[in-house]
């Protein structure tokens, strides 16, 4: 039990100072990009644009800056938008979860095709259903997600009209579903693939066999078991990066969610909203991180926390 305190305790640690690290990055880079928030507001005065950078601290050393961000990130308080003057906490969980109802049903579906498909591909290596699905996911991993939302969007919406255009009123997830999760369902089915082949081909599945396991428990306890630990690598990331929506994704069906703020904010270099959705994406990657390390031990008892 010491061990797990002292391995979380470490990865908490190290958690922190990413998110230091990224958000100074991120801080550093926003200052030395010209211009400001406000040098596009035609109807502001230069004594305005003065007033207004001394009101968010934007007339102090970049140094100090930082340090009154971060400072105010610990207290929670995420600070208000530069453009609109709303505070950006409730923003960003009212937008968040659009983005992750999206995400999350698009992981999801993912996960279970790109297992079933990389297990049957395995299971009939070299036969026309392994031939099919290499075909189909090189295919997935080749397309980048924004053409084939375009597409989507072009031929289902505009040219069948087999699905609405989205609406807030009555949103339609399925084509916004299917452009998220192809490439991650490609990628865990050819993932699935290798490390059950490799699987198979161990010293304890003959022995197994030997030993008279039946092939049902051979594939799904054994081969399985073991082909899931590079999938769960990939898969944990994958949910961080997912539940947030693609951001091209977003903006192509228009859907309101994190992704579309992050881009507008840039756009208007609103640097207190992009800030904290940095962060908040940044928190949400070491938290899946952590609790992929955390599955390994659950997936595999042999792996230990040294």
């Amino acid at each position: 039990m010491g061990k797990y305190v002292s391995y979380i305790l470490k990865r908490v640690i190290l958690a922190i100072l990413s998110i230091i690290i990224v958000s100074a990055i991120t801080f550093f880079v926003m200052e030395l990009i010209p211009g400001g928030p406000f040098n596009k507001e035609k109807a502001t005065s230069a004594e305005a644009q003065k007033v207004l950078e001394q009101r968010y601290n934007l007339d102090k050393p970049v140094l100090q800056q930082y340090a009154i961000y971060m400072s105010n990130i610990v207290k929670g308080d995420w600070g208000v938008s530069l453009k609109t003057g709303r505070e950006i906490w409730p923003d960003i969980t009212s937008k968040f979860y659009v983005s992750a109802k999206l995400g999350l049903m698009a992981a999801v579906l993912a996960i279970i095709f790109g297992i079933i498909l990389g297990s049957i591909a395995a299971l009939t290596r070299n036969r026309w259903p392994d031939r099919t699905i290499v075909f189909l996911t090189t295919l997935g991993t080749a397309m980048p997600s924004f053409v084939l939302a375009t597409l989507l969007l072009l031929v289902f919406c505009m040219k069948l009209g087999m699905f609405p255009v989205w609406s807030a009123n009555n949103p339609n997830y399925t084509l916004p579903i299917i452009a998220l999760c192809v490439y991650p369902t490609a990628y865990i089915t050819r993932l699935t693939k290798t490390s059950m082949l490799d699987a198979l081909n161990q010293d304890f599945i003959r022995t197994a066999k030997a030993k008279g396991v039946t092939q049902n428990k051979l594939i799904f306890v054994h081969a399985l078991r073991n082909a899931l630990i590079p999938v769960v690598t990939y898969v944990g990331p994958m949910i961080a990066y997912i539940l947030t929506g693609s951001m091209v994704v977003e903006n192509i069906f228009t859907i309101g969610g994190l992704g579309t703020a992050f881009v507008q904010s840039i756009t208007n270099r609103d640097y207190t909203t992009i800030m904290a959705i940095t962060i908040f994406l940044a928190i949400l990657m070491v938290i899946a991180n952590m609790l992929t390390d955390i599955a390994y031990k659950l997936i595999d008892p042999r792996i230990n926390f040294e």
